[in-house]
């Protein structure tokens, strides 16, 4: 017979430092052997706007940002202060058979921030169900079925969004996935153009800038991609999960394109890194062929879909990032950042290139020309694709305590999403420690070595 629960304040008080046990027990003791070899087992206790702080009180600058979720950086008081007055305002939430007020004047904020194109939303609870959402939606306001996605997409992991992502280390062992849907190489007009004319596509979809690698498309990709959609009637679906809300310097990224597409994708930053939430926007002519009669009122939905909850942390996000100017602070820090970083790709030889827009950030790294240190990283990269990327961010962690993440599997690309309130001060603090930590990385046989003794106290940690 299992224990009575206590409240959720005395659990948090006693069981501190069971996470990593429970973890292993209940969880996915995989993840806990990689945290415990990378040396990033840390007991975190609290979050504080752009930092996370571990048991011992040590404050890390958090540059992961729970993959774009904490734009406005952990536990924002005004969304904490939204979601409360809601529970004290005991709405009438999710009446099914019935509508409530905060989805509504949701729906209306974003539809008015959003290209005019747009007339509509479904709501949706993430990222992948957002897409989920958009494919049946291009199905079936266009009548076909076939849809077309960019090769190294990353549009989610339940199967719909598994089947348009262009990634083969999530896809593999899942299929056989949804028919019809089939990748272009991401910025080839030519490659799509006859692809669409076939004349079967219902829809393109397509991250503004890709999450996975941060790749920005050619200047007039997207221009010309939204153009051969309309004329083939396919419909062109920009998934902004992670790109939207200010990420990029732009409300949404598709601005710095001037695009109207017929489907938006958002989700993680909408959340205000307290309540899931997704939300696609479509086109009215799009969503009244899909709910086109009062028998199809329910033809897609969600039982979470447009919960107040998540409808007040959303529109608590929305009033402090316009009232604080952070969208404009993503632009202006982001191109403080590149400013800072892109001349490593000159003094480094390792750097093949920097790239972003507005705080969504990354560094590619290459092999060194020749000699000894070419040998090592092929050594390196024979062993396990992407090592050299580990070689930045574990002394970046351990040494100057910020946390950031390697763009992709077996991927030489480290990437940045910082919270969009972020300072000149951490900015600058993130430059200086990132080219510290290359320096002597570059040298790639001491590097190599002071690695290998770190991975393998970890991985005696781990087993």
């Amino acid at each position: 017979m299992s224990s009575e629960i206590p409240p959720v304040g005395e659990i948090i008080a006693a069981r501190a430092g069971e996470e990593m046990a429970l973890n292993e027990r209940h969880l996915n003791p995989q993840m806990g052997r990689v945290l415990r070899t990378l040396g990033f087992d840390k007991t975190w206790v609290r979050g504080e706007g752009a930092h996370l702080i571990d048991a011992s009180g040590e404050r890390y600058l958090d540059l992961y940002g729970g993959y774009g979720v904490f734009a406005l950086g952990r536990n924002h008081p005004e969304v904490l202060a939204a979601v409360q007055e809601t529970l004290a305002a005991r709405t009438a939430n999710l009446p099914q058979l019935g509508v409530t007020l905060l989805s509504g004047v949701l729906a209306e904020q974003l539809l008015a921030r959003a290209p005019g194109s747009l007339g509509a939303m479904v709501p949706a609870n993430t990222g992948t169900e957002a897409v989920e959402a958009a494919l049946k939606i291009a199905r079936a306001a266009t009548a076909r079925t076939r849809v077309l996605y960019a090769e190294h997409a990353f549009h989610g992991l339940t199967l719909g969004s598994l089947s348009v992502n262009g990634n083969a280390e999530f896809r593999e062992g899942f299929g056989p996935l949804l028919p019809g849907c089939e990748a272009v190489p991401f910025g080839d007009e030519q490659a799509l153009q006859r692809e669409l004319e076939a004349g079967d596509v219902a829809a393109f979809i397509v991250e503004p800038v890709q999450g996975k690698g941060v790749n920005i498309p050619p200047a007039g990709y997207l221009p010309a991609a939204q153009r051969l959609c309309k004329q083939a009637g396919a419909l062109l679906i920009c998934d902004e999960v992670q790109t939207g809300l200010g990420r990029t310097g732009r409300f949404l990224a598709l601005e710095h394109w001037g695009l109207e597409p017929d489907v938006v994708c958002l989700s993680k930053a909408l959340s205000g890194g307290l309540v899931p939430i997704g939300a696609v926007l479509v086109s009215r002519e799009a969503f009244e062929k899909v709910f086109d009669r009062m028998e199809r009122a329910v033809r897609h939905g969600s039982t979470f879909g447009g919960n107040d909850l998540a409808a007040a942390a959303a529109l608590a996000t929305l009033r402090v990032l316009e009232r604080d100017g952070l969208v404009e602070n993503a632009r202006r820090m982001g191109e403080l950042l590149l400013e800072l970083t892109e001349p490593l790709a000159e003094r480094y030889e390792v750097v093949r290139e920097v790239r972003g827009l507005g705080l969504m950030w990354a560094i590619e790294f290459g092999p060194p020309a020749r000699g000894v240190r070419r040998r090592l990283w092929n050594a390196m990269e024979r062993a396990q694709p992407g090592l050299f990327s580990q070689l930045i961010i574990v002394p970046l962690f351990h040494e100057h305590h910020i946390l950031c993440q390697v763009a992709g599997h077996h991927m030489n690309v480290i990437k940045a999403l910082p919270a969009l309130m972020i300072d000149e001060g951490e900015v600058r603090r993130f430059a200086a420690a990132l080219e510290d930590v290359l320096a002597r990385a570059e040298r790639l046989p001491s590097a190599f070595a002071r690695f290998g003794v770190r991975m393998g106290r970890g991985a005696l940690a781990a087993r």
